[in-house]
């Protein structure tokens, strides 16, 4: 995933690039920033659903004791 930061020249949300140590900014469109909310969004899923069958595990570990 891209590195996401405001630039500083215009304010606006961009993607950072590193060149050889120097910075550059690209102006990030609406359409790419939802793009990149229904991916961490997924991504937030399958972590809580993963979280979710190891603490149902965990208490069966505990239980079988």
């Amino acid at each position: 995933m891209s590195l996401v930061s405001i630039c500083p020249t215009c304010g606006s949300k961009s993607k950072v690039k590193d060149n050889n140590g120097e910075l550059s900014y690209e102006a990030i469109q609406d359409d790419e920033a939802l793009k990149k909310v229904g991916q961490l969004k997924k991504a937030m899923e399958k972590f809580k659903a993963k979280a979710e069958a190891l603490e149902k595990e965990l208490e069966t570990l505990k239980g079988s004791k």
